[in-house]
């Protein structure tokens, strides 16, 4: 058994990638790796092809260890506490009411999230160029409907496989509702937690709800390690760090969503809560794009325009950190000259990064919104095409266009294959989404929006 997103020497490649981008001389340790027979260079998926000795995989652990113990240059601009990222926010705007039915656009949001997720899944870690081929081979470029195997000649399938565990169930052809995924178990999960510790909940709350409801075979990257470290009794937020390379990835950001929901408005109290709970698994940009996402879900429920829910969003995240410069990216291009050349300009800012990797991604998402101006299938569209996490990124979009929306504007091509049904692998099995738009209405109503949450 060959375990993804876990195995030492894998996770050393990935680390050497991110203690140099926190400004950590890696050059020496990099070089140890090499000339013993390691792999300094990161696999795309969670495993690298070939299996370490015994004796590769333990210097693999003593030099996480040295890389970690390594000094790295202050980041005053991106810090992890919550005072310090606080006191670098822009002055808050005031919590603005409701506007419009908050139930439709609660079901818009659960529906929009589970229709953009769906439509990324097949294609989740292929590259921007095999997406474009797929569907061209297909007759469905640019992208506009589900994608399907049906004319998809066999060099095509052969050079481009499909996401191996989404294949059978996220293509036009055998769609019968909402698949299981991380990206609906988590919102699912938030859920949970807000019923039984309200808005008071800590850390330490969500890695019990962990451990009590999800299952580790469903974790992955940065969740991954952090489950681990858990299970070794690391205190948070220690959880998000000790042997975890993957702390600035997109993690954090797709489980943040129900914290703004619940926050109509109030993008500040969302993104305290989200960095609650990012901080178990994520540091700096990995928490900025969890606090981003939770307010783009606040103000989704109270504004009109995707431009708008951008704006308000903009105030959660330290204005200097490389979140914030991906996303104000992302919105640079999508005014500038058509698709194309915005997506070209997103990946040779960031085409270095893994597929995974919060930065990209956010600016992905960023761009999706501004191009997509409100409109659910050229949204959701923008963020597939554009590559990397697509599921992910799509998930995030189609839930604020959703709520923009209302789960009626999102259009039958992409919520009637839905069947209102969202399957997951946590406790109780397959939800109806009007059953969660139900519960994140009541905890709306109940939880309020100004008591702050504790680590």
């Amino acid at each position: 058994m060959r375990l993804t997103w876990a195995q030492p020497e894998d996770l050393l490649a990935h680390e050497l990638v991110q203690s140099a981008a926190e400004g950590r001389d890696v050059a020496g340790i990099r070089d140890r790796w090499a000339d013993a027979g390691g792999d300094p260079d990161p696999a795309v998926s969670g495993a690298g092809p070939v299996p370490a000795t015994a004796e590769l995989r333990g210097l693999a652990r003593a030099l996480l260890d040295e890389l970690a113990a390594l000094p790295a240059p202050a980041a005053p601009h991106e810090p992890d506490g919550w005072d310090a990222i606080e006191a670098l926010l822009p002055p808050a705007p005031p919590p603005r009411a409701p506007g419009g039915d908050r139930a439709d656009r609660v079901r818009g949001a659960w529906t929009g999230r589970a229709a953009g997720c769906l439509l990324g899944k097949p294609v989740e870690k292929i590259p921007r160029e095999g997406i474009e081929e797929i569907l061209r081979s297909t007759g469905r470029w640019p992208l506009d409907r589900w994608f399907t195997a049906v004319g998809l000649p066999g060099d095509v399938a052969a050079r481009w496989p499909w996401n191996r565990r989404s294949a059978p169930t996220s293509l036009e052809e055998n769609i019968h509702g909402m698949p299981e995924d991380d990206d609906l178990n988590y919102p699912i999960l938030a859920l949970a937690l807000l019923e039984r510790h309200g808005r008071g909940f800590t850390t330490d709350d969500v890695a019990q709800l962990w451990l009590d409801h999800l299952p580790a075979g469903r974790v992955f990257t940065a969740e991954r390690a952090a489950y681990r470290n858990i299970l070794d009794a690391r205190p948070a937020p220690e959880t998000a760090t000790h042997h975890n390379p993957f702390r600035e990835w997109i993690g954090a950001l797709i489980r943040t969503d129900v914290l703004g929901w619940v926050s109509p408005g109030d993008v500040r109290g969302a993104a305290r809560l989200a960095w609650t709970d990012a901080r178990l698994s994520h540091t700096r940009n990995g928490v900025y794009g969890a606090m981003w996402a939770a307010a783009l879900a606040s103000a989704a429920m109270v504004h009109r325009t995707a431009d708008e829910v951008l704006d308000a969003a903009d105030a959660v995240v330290p204005p200097h950190s490389r979140l914030a410069a991906a996303v104000r990216l992302g919105r640079e291009a999508a005014r500038e000259g058509d698709v194309r050349a915005g997506l070209d300009r997103l990946h040779a800012a960031y085409g270095g990064l893994h597929w995974v990797h919060v930065l990209n991604n956010a600016a992905v998402i960023a761009y999706s919104l501004a191009r997509g101006a409100g409109e659910f299938g050229p949204s959701v569209s923008h963020a597939v095409t554009a590559g990397w996490d697509t599921d992910s990124a799509a998930a995030t979009v189609g839930g604020v266009v959703g709520a923009l929306r209302g789960a009626d504007g999102i259009g039958a091509r992409w919520t009637e294959p839905l069947d209102g049904r969202i399957a997951t692998s946590l406790p109780g099995g397959e939800q109806r989404i009007d059953d969660l738009a139900a519960r994140t209405v009541a905890l709306a109503a109940t939880t309020g929006t100004t008591e702050r949450s504790t680590p």
